[in-house]
């Protein structure tokens, strides 16, 4: 995206501006994601974001000056912030409550692998054709997934609205310290995932490495978090509660971000990105499987759909923040460890008092 907009000319304010854009623009797609499968179930909304999504992607094609490309973002980051939250409650209600933690690590496996192939694939598409037919390539395959989603989806009950059993008041969506929990450490990881983003590729630049170490990096952290999800090392998601596994990936991700700093060599990148995968690995299914056994099933789309929001927030403040703080690269991978690792600290200690309450 920031080649494609300074191709069409974007100014390096309006290269970073679009480039959060998408995820704020995404948040408001959340909680509408969220609102309309609690009405309806999560069939339509599923099925509206994948159309609109692939049509959005198309819209690239118009794009030649720096507004259009600002339009087609908005546009682009709402509908797609419609697909998550449909798709990841059919997940959650069809699933039986001993394998939450299983389904949403294996879950992950997917996004792990969108964070490792996509880079990948449209880094070499677009070298050897256009910005705009890798995204026609997407828009191919969300139209594919829309098809799939109707034929083989569409006949189980979740995947419609299902009649309420009782009659659970909205407050217990807000009050609900699990759901809490959930959305704090939603926020932190995608948080952690911002100032990733912003501050590894200026370290590596700054030790005088070539750039596409950031790439290689950022794949390693992303193939042990899905080696993680998949292998039998998934099981402890059912067998330990999630708040003691978000505690410690918070940590882990907390004491990478402290070492990435320190790190000067190719070998120590990889074995902290390496721990930094771990971390998240631990936390991703913990937030999903902790949200899932905080809300009733009748708020559940609407709880994913802030979920998902605070996501998309964390993404934007996390790489928006440091740039403001007049922090050098190593302060900012400082304040960042110190933030995480302050609230791991909190989470198991809000664990171990809720044990010696229940003795």
């Amino acid at each position: 995206m920031s080649t494609f907009a300074a191709s069409v000319g974007a100014s390096s304010f309006v290269i970073g501006f679009v480039i959060g854009l998408y995820s704020l623009a995404n948040t408001f797609g959340n909680v509408i994601s969220g609102m309309m499968t609690d009405k309806i179930g999560p069939s339509k909304p599923l099925l509206i974001g994948l159309i609109l999504t692939s049509c959005a992607l198309l819209l690239y094609h118009v794009v030649d000056q720096p507004y259009l490309l600002i339009i087609v973002r908005i546009i682009h980051g709402f509908v797609a912030g419609l697909i998550v939250p449909a798709a990841f409650t059919f997940s959650a209600n069809t699933t039986v409550h001993e394998q939450q933690g299983r389904k949403v690590a294996f879950t992950g496996t997917f996004v792990g692998l969108a964070a490792i192939i996509g880079p990948a694939f449209s880094g070499i598409m677009a070298s050897k054709t256009s910005v705009p037919f890798v995204f026609t390539c997407v828009a191919v395959m969300g139209f594919l997934l829309a098809i799939l989603s109707v034929i083989f989806l569409r006949s189980s009950k979740t995947f419609t609205k299902e009649k309420r059993d009782t009659d659970v008041p909205s407050s217990a969506l807000i009050l609900n310290a699990g759901i809490i929990k959930a959305y704090s450490g939603a926020f932190l990881l995608m948080f952690s995932q911002g100032v990733i983003a912003y501050l590894l590729p200026l370290h590596v630049q700054s030790l005088g490495y070539d750039s596409k170490l950031s790439g290689t990096l950022l794949s390693t952290f992303g193939l042990i978090a899905v080696l993680l999800f998949v292998l039998p090392t998934n099981r402890i998601f059912d067998r330990v509660a999630p708040s003691k596994t978000m505690a410690i990936g918070i940590g882990f991700m907390g004491v990478s971000q402290l070492l990435i700093g320190q790190s000067t060599t190719t070998f120590a990148l990889y074995c902290v990105l390496g721990l930094y995968g771990v971390g998240f690995a631990f936390l991703f299914p913990s937030v999903n499987t902790m949200l899932i056994q905080a809300t009733p099933e009748e708020f559940r789309g609407k709880a994913y759909g802030y979920l998902y929001a605070f996501f998309s927030i964390g993404v934007v403040v996390g790489s928006s923040l440091l740039g403001w703080l007049p922090f050098s690269i190593e302060e900012g991978f400082l304040f960042t460890g110190s933030l995480l690792l302050v609230f791991a600290a909190f989470i198991a200690m809000h664990k171990r008092r809720e044990r010696l309450l229940n003795q």
